[in-house]
């Protein structure tokens, strides 16, 4: 100890620390949110993990002190790497409630660093226990009042971080590795995750998801829930004290679902190691009764699923005094039921609850699952594919518009950059209502909501390709996503039966008359036409790297062009499309 003393000493007064800087990815815009700064020691010693220094610090009352020269550093070559995005600092409790709160340590170090707290994150780590939490909330609260967020590190892995989450009511929660670790393969998990972000929602708290090593793990979460888009691990990139500045190559295109709201077979796979044809019945009858929660078992040859052990079914074969000499010398083979349903990882939920309905006299509960060239892969379970089903049902509905029942603007933005990223080529259409203020002025919100009712089902009748998209962006706003050739004829048919619909809202006369008189918001009396539609199309090219808040100042330049023209009008980016409806 003593000479751990005299080498903390010479760290303490050398400043012999390097700070290394972890990106957390933001994967919904596919950029680097922002960079943990993460300490390591003298390289060669014992305290260059920075577990032991830390030990060592707190054993001999100088944690507070290390705390803050840890914090100045990381402060200082953030700004000098001229990094981008918010920095994530580890802070002590103690340090908040001690010396930093009293002399606005950190704030000093910000200044003069030329760092603005708003880009900065504290999170709050569990080397230490808090013990007033009163004292905590009024030290939160007074960061925050600067500029500051809070976050809390590591959720799950201290005994009271569940405590500190209720007492504190952090920003952010940083859910600890553990839960994430081969998330994948144990819906168990995935089922706790949900449970998580439920309370996250409820307390206005934005959860980060830590220790994300593989794509698995990574697709598995996105796919969970898009609400999940912080993440942070060696997937992306390890710390480095010249860490990672692009997003690109640490999200490969690849590595994403195929569309906004499609989960895949994948997020059921449960890894339940296989048998083989040839393995003698006694050594399965053996591993049934060791793992009681054994339902099923895959019997492989070459890779290849041929058949299925059921439990139920096959207990019933030892109910009797001579079965275990009867099936003493059997293989599996003998025994196993080669009416086994597999299905690739890739297949859509709904696909595959459609082909569980449509097999007659189905026996089982459980599924294999396989790679897209056949081979095993392990285990799923239809009560499983309900839950799955269920929640992505319970938040479409959470995040749909209760006028229409379409997506919403959370689930818009999701499927718009969805096809951002991947890249693939479609058109994006934002339409609009034009004179539907009067409308709803002189006829009463109810013929107004009941005109953008008729709106929505005349606008899903005309979605053509499997995976169109409409969505109701709000009011008589709504955001078309459409793919194939026929595009534009849909969008032409939509106003022409638009044209045809209006007048059944109208009275005779405002029919005749062409449009009705009220008081606009100034109060003079104006004349409106009856209410028409504007489309704005915006065709997206392959591969054209558009992002979305690019996308979407363009479709508000292209709506506010289309309202210019008088009727019904479909309008197309002029400056790559020269044909005009």
């Amino acid at each position: 100890m003593v000479n751990e003393q005299v080498l903390l000493d010479e760290v303490i007064t050398d400043e012999q620390l390097t700070p290394l800087f972890q990106p957390i990815v933001d994967v919904a815009r596919r950029e680097i949110h922002g960079y943990e700064a993460l300490i390591r020691g003298p390289s060669g010693t014992l305290f260059h993990a920075p577990q032991r220094l830390f030990e060592v610090a707190l054993q001999t009352g100088r944690l507070v002190e290390l705390d803050l020269l840890c914090r100045r550093i990381a402060i200082e070559r953030f700004m000098a790497l001229r990094l981008e995005g918010k920095l994530f600092l580890n802070v002590m409790p103690a340090t908040l409630l001690e010396r930093d709160f009293r002399e606005g340590l950190t704030l000093g170090f910000l200044e003069r660093a030329g760092l603005a707290p708003e880009r900065v994150v504290i999170e709050l780590t569990e080397h230490d226990p808090i013990l007033d939490y009163q004292a905590m909330r009024q030290a939160m609260r007074h960061y925050r009042d600067m500029g500051f967020r809070v976050a809390l590190d590591d959720l799950g892995a201290g005994h009271s971080s569940l405590r500190h989450w209720a007492e504190l009511r952090p920003d952010m929660v940083k859910l600890d590795r553990h839960f994430v670790s081969g998330i994948d393969i144990q819906p168990d998990k995935r089922e706790f995750l949900r449970s998580l972000l439920d309370v996250a929602r409820n307390l206005g708290c934005e959860l980060i998801v830590e220790g994300v090593e593989t794509a698995a793990e990574q697709r598995c979460l996105w796919e969970l829930d898009r609400s999940l888009a912080l993440m942070q691990g060696y997937y992306f990139a390890r710390p480095s004290a010249e860490p990672a500045r692009e997003v690109s190559a640490l999200l490969p295109l690849h590595d994403l679902p195929a569309s906004a709201p499609r989960q895949t077979a994948s997020a059921l796979l449960a890894a339940v190691p296989p048998v083989t044809p040839e393995l003698p019945v006694a050594a399965l009858a053996e591993r049934f009764r060791a793992e009681p929660g054994l339902r099923c078992v895959a019997v492989v040859a070459s890779s290849r699923p041929v058949a299925v052990v059921r439990r139920q079914e096959f207990l019933t074969l030892f109910t009797n005094p001579y079965s275990h000499a009867l099936y003493a010398r059997k293989r599996v083979r003998d025994v196993a039921d080669r009416r086994v349903l597999c299905v690739s990882r890739d297949t859509s939920l709904d696909l595959l609850s459609q082909r569980i309905t449509d097999v007659s006299g189905l026996q089982q509960e459980d599924f294999v699952i396989v790679d897209a060239e056949g081979g095993y892969l392990g285990m799923g379970n239809i009560i499983d594919l309900l839950r799955e089903i269920t929640a992505i049902q319970v938040r479409q509905a959470r995040n749909a518009n209760p006028l229409t029942g379409l997506p919403g603007n959370i689930l818009i933005q999701e499927s718009l950059a969805e096809r951002l990223m991947q890249g693939r080529g479609f058109v994006a259409v934002y339409a609009d209502l034009d004179n539907f203020k009067a409308f709803n002025d002189c006829y009463g919100y109810a013929e107004g909501d009941r005109l953008i009712q008729a709106l929505s089902r005349l606008l899903l009748s005309h979605l053509s390709e499997a995976e169109d998209f409409l969505g109701h962006i709000g009011g008589d706003d709504f955001m078309l996503l459409l793919g194939g050739p026929r595009w534009r004829a849909s969008c032409e048919q939509v106003l022409a039966d638009f044209a045809a619909l209006v007048p059944d809202f109208y009275q005779p006369e405002h029919c005749a008359a062409g449009g009705l008189t009220c008081e606009n918001r100034r109060g003079e009396t104006v004349f409106y036409p009856l209410v028409s539609l504007s489309l704005a199309a915006r065709p997206v090219h392959a591969g054209e790297g558009l992002r979305p808040v690019q996308l979407a100042a363009e479709l508000s330049e292209l709506k506010a062009q289309a309202k210019r023209r008088a009727g019904n009008t479909l309008f197309i980016d002029r400056r790559r499309h020269a044909c005009q409806a």
